[in-house]
C-alpha cells in the first residue's frame, strides 16, 4: 500500500489592512495521511472529494480509492486557514501518489480556486509573510489562475500572540458583513497601512508595523461577529505589541510583537472578557507545507 503524509501550517491573514492579499504561515499545524488503494469510508467529507475532484479533473488522471487520516491541531472556523490546509494536504497528497504530475505553484492555484480567496492558501504552501496580487494586462483583462506570489522569510524574533475564542465564525458569514463601498480616503488609508507592513516585513525592519495595522475594509465591520474585538486590540497594544488585528475573518485576534509576549497574552485575555478562550503563542514557519513520509 502508498501512503504519504503532509504537514501543513495554519495562517493568519489579512494582517489588518491587506484584505484577501497578505498572510504569514504558523507553526501550527494540520497533518493529513493517505494511503492509496480501498477506503473503509463509503463517502469522505465533502471537503476532501472537492479537492480529489478538482485534482483529478485538473491532471486528467485516472481517479482511484484512497483512505484519508486528518490529525487536526488547527481550530476550525477562527481565521487561523484550517480549510486551507486540508486542500492542500489532499493536493500534495495526491500529487506524490500520482508521480507529481503539478508543480507547488499549480498546486496552490488549486488550494486558492478551492477556498475562493489565496491569503492563506500562499502561505500554507510555501511558507514565511506572502504577497498575493491580481495578475491583469493593461486593458484591465485579469489572467486568471496567473496570480503574482512574493513570498519572504520571517524572523524568529518576531511572535505571534493567538487569542482563540471559543467562538466558530464561517467565512461566508464574515463576507456578508462587508460593504460593496468604502470611502476614497479609506482606500487611500489601507493602501498605505498594507504597503508599509509589506515594507516592515520585507526589510524584516519589525519597529515600523507599529501603528500600521489600521484596517477600512473588513474589521470594522466584523465587529458585529466578534463585538471584543477593538478592546483586544487596545489592550495588546498597551501591554507593548506592536500591534494586533482579526486573523482573517476571526474570531482569532492576532498580535504581533517582539518582547512582552506572556504581559501582551494575558492582556488580551482579560479584555476578553467572560467569553471563553485560549491563548497560542506561536512563531512563523518559513517551510510551509511539507511531505514527512512516504512509503
Amino acid at each position: 500500500m502508498e501512503q504519504i503524509t503532509v504537514r501543513v501550517p495554519a495562517s493568519t491573514s489579512n494582517l489588518g489592512p491587506g484584505f484577501d492579499c497578505l498572510g504569514v504561515a504558523l507553526r501550527i499545524y494540520n497533518i493529513v495521511t493517505m494511503a492509496r488503494g480501498v477506503s473503509r469510508q463509503h463517502f469522505h467529507p465533502r471537503i476532501v472529494s472537492e479537492a480529489a475532484d478538482r485534482f483529478f479533473k485538473q491532471t486528467r488522471r485516472r481517479a482511484f480509492s484512497f483512505s484519508c487520516l486528518i490529525a487536526e491541531q488547527i481550530p476550525r472556523s477562527r481565521g487561523l486557514g484550517s480549510s486551507a490546509t486540508i486542500r492542500l494536504g489532499i493536493l500534495l497528497a495526491l500529487n506524490r501518489l500520482s508521480g507529481n504530475p503539478l508543480n507547488r505553484l499549480k498546486i496552490f492555484q488549486l488550494c486558492a480556486d478551492l477556498e475562493g480567496h489565496s491569503d492563506n492558501a500562499a502561505p500554507a504552501t510555501f511558507g514565511g509573510f506572502t504577497v498575493v496580487g491580481s495578475a491583469r494586462c493593461a486593458d484591465r483583462t485579469p489572467q486568471r489562475g496567473v496570480p503574482t506570489i512574493q513570498r519572504f522569510a520571517v524572523s524568529p524574533r518576531l511572535y505571534f500572540v493567538l487569542l482563540v475564542p471559543d467562538l466558530e465564525i464561517q467565512t461566508s458569514r464574515a463576507r456578508d458583513v462587508l460593504p460593496s463601498k468604502i470611502s476614497h480616503a479609506e482606500a487611500v488609508e489601507n493602501c498605505a497601512n498594507a504597503c508599509a507592513l509589506a515594507a516592515a516585513f520585507v526589510s524584516q525592519d519589525y519597529k515600523k508595523l507599529r501603528g500600521i495595522f489600521g484596517d477600512h475594509l473588513h474589521q470594522p465591520f466584523r465587529t458585529k461577529l466578534v463585538p471584543f474585538l477593538p478592546s483586544v486590540v487596545a489592550a495588546a497594544e498597551k501591554a507593548r505589541a506592536l500591534g494586533a488585528f482579526l486573523s482573517g475573518s476571526g474570531s482569532t485576534i492576532c498580535a504581533i510583537t517582539l518582547q512582552d509576549r506572556d504581559r501582551i497574552a494575558a492582556a488580551m485575555k482579560r479584555a476578553a472578557g467572560s467569553i471563553s478562550s485560549r491563548v497560542i503563542i506561536t512563531r512563523a514557519d518559513n517551510h510551509g507545507a511539507k511531505i514527512l513520509t512516504s512509503h
